[in-house]
């Protein structure tokens, strides 16, 4: 009968790689979930995205890592660069993105958005044709904002319902689910839910151990890939031996003495 084993170690081994298809689909169930969250009007409005694999992941990870330089305090920085560690340990990341909350606002007047009672105020800082429709074409999004406002309040409290139902579902899977503000926001500058004016980023995993708590404050210098690096090092530098090739050789039988010569038939 086929046999599915899986196991954490070694890492993108085919037992590991069948533990992070187990995360994939749990991902699918968590998008499933967002997708059918309520929402106002019952409008459709998220889109979904899961990153997984070596290669994909390292890109993310690199762009968190250029967010981090990007921040002056060191509290900041460091957080970010541990970021971008669990991005990497992550085995996979799923982004719920919301295509309507810059465009689309609800026009009920509920002042979620600026404490006013109109969606005047959201409408005058966009660039509106033909009466009350919005262009986003026209606009050239700041490069140096994290995220391009103003949105919908409404459509924002919306999308929490998306993620909130994806973290419950993950929950129940007993998959550990890590939401991060870094994530979300490298993930748009790197055009993921290209539809989208705003997305988040939820880290998941099933390991041993959670990846994403009991965090040091430079995890980004002592974390597990640096363990198995400096590790392998120190193993491979044990294991050269300063003999001839082929030959075979015995310890000491004494202390202070060197290595025998190899036996003579």
């Amino acid at each position: 009968m086929p046999r599915i084993y899986l196991k954490e170690f070694p890492e993108y081994s085919p037992q590991d790689l069948a533990r992070k298809d187990v995360v994939v689909e749990a991902a699918k169930l968590m998008a499933a979930a967002a997708i059918t969250s309520p929402r106002g009007g019952g409008i459709d409005q998220v889109e979904v995205e899961i990153v997984y694999g070596e290669e994909e992941q390292e890109v993310l990870a690199r762009k968190v890592e250029e967010l981090g330089r990007m921040r002056k305090a060191k509290i900041w920085r460091n957080r970010l660069f541990s970021e971008a560690v669990m991005v990497r340990e992550a085995d996979a990341v799923l982004l719920i993105g919301n295509y309507r909350a810059a465009e689309y606002p609800l026009d009920s007047g509920c002042g979620l958005c600026t404490g006013k009672p109109s969606c005047y105020d959201l409408y005058a800082k966009r660039v509106t044709k033909a009466g009350a429709l919005i262009d986003l074409v026209e606009e050239e999004p700041d490069s140096n904002k994290l995220v391009n406002g103003p949105l919908c309040g409404f459509k924002v409290l919306d999308h929490g319902h998306a993620v909130g139902s994806a973290l419950l579902m993950a929950r129940r899977l007993f998959i550990d689910a890590m939401p991060l503000f870094s994530v979300s926001v490298a993930a748009q500058k790197l055009g993921y839910c290209p539809k989208s004016q705003f997305v988040v980023g939820i880290l998941l995993a099933a390991r041993n151990k959670n990846p994403f708590v009991d965090i040091l404050p430079d995890y980004h210098v002592l974390n597990l890939e640096r363990v198995y690096s400096t590790l392998r090092k120190q193993y491979i530098l044990a294991r050269m031996v300063y003999w001839y090739d082929q030959r075979s050789w015995y310890p000491p039988e004494k202390s202070g003495q060197g290595a025998l010569e190899p036996e003579q038939e």
